[in-house]
């Protein structure tokens, strides 16, 4: 298990809210734990304004082409119709999210790296 993976475990870990995991593969066992936090009760979030971008697939979400390169975009960027906003990586193909329609970006709903399922909004964009 490399870096990477224990990284992506981590992530699943906040996303999931799981304060422990254990993962065994190829004869090695790992548990990964973190302090329990307990939550204030919460009513619903309110729901998201303006244009949703989401992902097409469930893989991993990459904000830049490359790792050292500048990301695709950033929040307050004006995008166009058919720009790339991110890759979401699946079984290793990398799926080009492109926008549908023209907008600035209010905000980026995901970290880089972080694991996205079908239908996750990946971006909120407010339109121009």
């Amino acid at each position: 298990m490399d870096l990477e993976e224990l990284r992506r475990l981590c992530a699943l870990m906040r996303e999931e809210g799981l304060v422990e995991l254990t993962v065994e593969e190829a004869g090695r066992r790992v548990t990964l734990r973190r302090p329990a936090q307990p939550l204030p009760p919460q009513g619903p979030p309110p729901p998201l304004q303006g244009i949703l971008v989401r992902s097409p697939v469930v893989g991993t979400f990459w904000i830049r082409p490359a790792p050292g390169e500048p990301p695709f975009v950033k929040v307050g960027d004006v995008v166009q119709p058919g720009q790339v906003l991110c890759i979401v990586e699946a079984m290793k193909v990398m799926n080009e999210i492109r926008a549908e329609t023209a907008g600035v970006v209010e905000e980026i709903l995901v970290e880089e790296g972080d694991p996205v399922e079908y239908g996750q909004p990946l971006f909120r964009l407010r339109p121009v």
